[in-house]
């Protein structure tokens, strides 16, 4: 006969909650980094690199979240295991539904509208690849879920899309980033839990073992090579912003005194 079973969300401490935040963290402000690059690109090309690498960076980085979280989640009385293909799927909605969203909002220039459809777009994508990775989870039993607390996930998950997109286009402090990125893992990391808990288990010890990978043999190095692309595609972009002239800059000394040079050479001239 089965019974209710009981949720753990922190089989490792606070080390899988700190390490999701802080991967949401980095994805939220690489993507804001790379739609601010989209906007003041000067050709099409470089725009749309840049907007597929902010729909990649923030969509695994939300994914990243979701998955890392979910390495200390365990329930009494059944092993977890995850189904591959549901998984990668998982990932990959995650990715198109954030691309999708910020096109829209890039190609609308922060108006009202396409800002407000972006992130209804986007949100509702978030919600999916949740949703869609817990259906990759495989107990010896049945998972349900509360539908107050899955409403409210969806919400959480829709506003905390459409600042996201808002500030890509509205932020271009760096330190100003650095505070949207924290505020957005803040977001994010709320949507997993309040999603979490809306998950209710029957577990049905007499039934046949779960099918799929384990956490650690799968999840496990594919986060920690997700994970690993985020924080160099960080330093990339960190990197290539110092070296980049902000519109309205001063040019920089050296060329400034070369175009001051050649003023007072062409000035002088015709008086030589």
């Amino acid at each position: 006969m089965g019974s209710m079973g009981t949720i753990s969300e922190t089989g490792f401490g606070w080390l899988t909650p700190v390490l999701s935040y802080l991967m949401a963290c980095v994805g939220g402000a690489l993507g804001l980094r790379a739609t601010l690059r989209a906007v003041l690109a000067g050709d099409r090309r470089s725009r749309r690199n840049w907007l597929i690498a902010a729909a990649i960076a923030i969509g695994t980085g939300i994914w990243t979240m979701h998955f890392i979280a979910m390495l200390g989640f365990a329930v009494v009385g059944t092993q977890v295991r995850y189904n591959v293909p549901l998984t990668l799927a998982s990932l990959a909605v995650a990715i198109a539904v954030v691309g999708g969203g910020v096109f829209v909002v890039a190609r609308g220039e922060g108006r009202p509208g396409p800002l407000l459809a972006g992130g209804l777009f986007t949100g509702f994508g978030v919600a999916a690849m949740h949703y869609l990775g817990m259906a990759a989870v495989r107990i010896d039993g049945t998972i349900r879920y509360a539908p107050w607390e899955v409403g409210t996930s969806v919400v959480i998950a829709t506003v905390a899309a459409t600042a996201a997109l808002w500030a890509s286009l509205s932020i271009k402090n760096p330190l100003a980033t650095l505070g949207a990125s924290l505020v957005m893992g803040v977001a994010v990391s709320a949507m997993h839990y309040v999603g979490m808990a809306a998950v209710r288990v029957h577990v049905d010890p007499g039934g046949p073992a779960p099918s799929g990978a384990t956490a650690m043999d799968f999840i496990f190095p594919l986060t920690v090579g997700l994970g690993s692309y985020l924080f160099l595609t960080a330093a990339y972009v960190g990197l290539s912003d110092s070296e980049r002239i902000e519109p309205g800059a001063s040019p920089a000394p050296a060329a400034s005194s070369a175009a001051a040079g050649s003023r007072r050479a062409l000035a002088e001239g015709p008086n030589r």
